[in-house]
Formats: C-alpha cells, sequence, structure tokens
C-alpha cells in the first residue's frame, strides 16, 4: 500500500508540473492573439482600400488597357529584376494546365485540429479536382504542410518557413514575389492561397481563395463605371504601384488570419490540456485519499487485533 501511495503522489506531482505548462501556453498564445487580432482589425481597413481602388481600376477598364499594352511591349522590354512584380504577369490569364496551391500551415504542433484541418481540405481538394500529379503544384509556408507533402512524394516547387507568430509586411515580399515569378514562368497558370480562417476563438473555417491571376473584381459594386484617371507619371507606373501592393495585400491577409486562427487553435487546445490535467488530479486526489484513509483503517485494525490479543 506504500508504494502505491508513493506513486500516486508521484503522479500527482507530475500532473500539476504538466497542467502549469499547459496553463503558461495557453496564456502566451492568447496573449499573441490579442496582438495580431489588434493588428488584423488595423490592416482590414489598408485591405479594403487597396481593394477599392483596383476595382474602380478595373471598372475604368484601365487593367485592361495595360495588360495589353504590358503583353505588346513585353518582347521589347528588358528583364525584369528577380524582385520586381510585373503587372502583366498578374493580370494575364491563359488556359489552366497546372493549379498552384500555396497552403499556410504552423511550424509547430499544439493547435489541435489546426493543421490536419487545412491539410485535409486541401487533399480533398487535390482529389476532387484533379486526375493526375502532373496538375497542380504545391508552395508551402509553414513546416508542417511541407513535411507532409515532402513525406508524401508530392511536387513542391517552393516552402517557406519561420513565420512570426505576429508576421510583419517585409516576410510577405518573398513569398509574393516567388509567386509572380513562377506564374510568369508558367510553373502554374492559376494559384490559390488555402488557409483557416480566423472566425472567433472557438471556431475557425478553410478558405481557398484565388490570388492569380487577378480576376476576383465585382466591379458591378462600383457606381460609376465611367471614371477617368489622370496618372502621374503614367497609367502604368501608377498600377505598376499599385497591384503589387494588392496582390501582397491578398497573401499578408491571409497569413494574418491563418496566424489568428493558429494561435487561437493553440490556446484552445492548452486550455483543454489544462483542464484535463485538473479533472486528472482531482481523480487522482480522490483516489489517493480513499487509499490512504483504507491504510489508516488497515493500521487500526491491526492495533486494535494486537491489543486484543494480549488480553
Amino acid at each position: 500500500m506504500a508504494e502505491s501511495l508513493t506513486e500516486i503522489k508521484r503522479r500527482i506531482a507530475s500532473t500539476k508540473s504538466t497542467e502549469k505548462i499547459t496553463q503558461a501556453m495557453q496564456m502566451v498564445s492568447a496573449s499573441k492573439l490579442n496582438q495580431i487580432e489588434k493588428k488584423s482589425t488595423a490592416y482590414q481597413l489598408y485591405s479594403s482600400k487597396i481593394r477599392e481602388i483596383v476595382t474602380h481600376m478595373a471598372a475604368a477598364q484601365l487593367l485592361a488597357i495595360s495588360n495589353s499594352n504590358d503583353l505588346r511591349e513585353k518582347s521589347d522590354a528588358p528583364k525584369a529584376a528577380a524582385d520586381q512584380l510585373k503587372v502583366s504577369s498578374m493580370l494575364q490569364q491563359r488556359p489552366i494546365k497546372k493549379t498552384g496551391y500555396l497552403v499556410v500551415t504552423s511550424d509547430r504542433g499544439l493547435v489541435g485540429s489546426y493543421n490536419s484541418g487545412v491539410i485535409k481540405a486541401v487533399t480533398d481538394m487535390i482529389t476532387n479536382d484533379h486526375k493526375t500529379a502532373d496538375e497542380y503544384v504545391f508552395m508551402a509556408v509553414g513546416g508542417t504542410g511541407a513535411d507532409f507533402f515532402k513525406n508524401r512524394g508530392m511536387n513542391i516547387a517552393y516552402e517557406y518557413r519561420g513565420v512570426s507568430d505576429v508576421p510583419t509586411f517585409n516576410e510577405v515580399r518573398e513569398i509574393v514575389t516567388t509567386a509572380v515569378s513562377m506564374y510568369d514562368s508558367g510553373v502554374f497558370d492559376e494559384l490559390y492561397v488555402c488557409y483557416n480562417h480566423h472566425v472567433n476563438t472557438l471556431r475557425s473555417e478553410f478558405r481557398a481563395e484565388k490570388m492569380l491571376p487577378i480576376t476576383d473584381l465585382d466591379v458591378a459594386e462600383v457606381e460609376d463605371q465611367h471614371i477617368e484617371y489622370i496618372a502621374d507619371p503614367s497609367q502604368e507606373e501608377a498600377l505598376d504601384a499599385i497591384l503589387p501592393q494588392y496582390a501582397a495585400s491578398l497573401i499578408f491577409g491571409a497569413l494574418m488570419d491563418a496566424k489568428a486562427a493558429e494561435h487561437s487553435a493553440g490556446m484552445n487546445a492548452m486550455r483543454s490540456a489544462t483542464d484535463n490535467a485538473n479533472d486528472l488530479i482531482d481523480k487522482l486526489t480522490l483516489t489517493y485519499n480513499r487509499a490512504r484513509q483504507g491504510a489508516i483503517t488497515q493500521e487500526l485494525t491491526e492495533i486494535t487485533a494486537g491489543a486484543s490479543a494480549l488480553e
């Protein structure tokens, strides 16, 4: 019985240590979630404004004009620098031979079903929309997704690890530049950003949003579609500045949304682990008290029996 009591006490102490760790991790995730929610709220204003500008430009047919001009001059233009985004590339549509999927996952675990939900949704899309592996390629942002696709021999054209817990806009530049460059060189003919959208602290939902080419613009929502723009120094240079920002805003918004969902999932997972640890501590404490009471009762019985034998 003494060994049993010692073992129970050891398990209680071990579970209490685990409970302290999970509680601390829950608080850290809650703090990160609070930070990114504030940043995301402020960013939504910028994102909606730049989308509004691009939509108005589409309604005024500036995008179509620029696209035709860029395509006409493309053969005479010098080769762009590696870090320069091409407007013509972002607007040009062509027959879909291969689809690119930019899949956003986390670099670590302890986030509940966050990663498995994204991966399952993406693999279901692949199964339903493609017949062979030659029809799609992955761009993986996050180590969990990259390792999953690599271990199964899937085609990964690009991977990016180590996204900050609260991402900065500079982190997106490399991803956007690489995506546009791959699209321009024909690695894929369209690109979808796949991630978990943060609904609230208890729920997230999978989203797959088209990034390239830039076609998902609802010009019907523009009241006056005959607006004349005066561009300085030129329409092309204005578009060269605005469209890359718009593409970057799509990925940056998706990354922040995904990170918010990740921190929320981590917070909920650690809260659940903390609750389970507390339940286990209560059960072990009850078991310990019963075992201790039984041991005391047994000792009293033995003392009483020994005293009766001496009489």
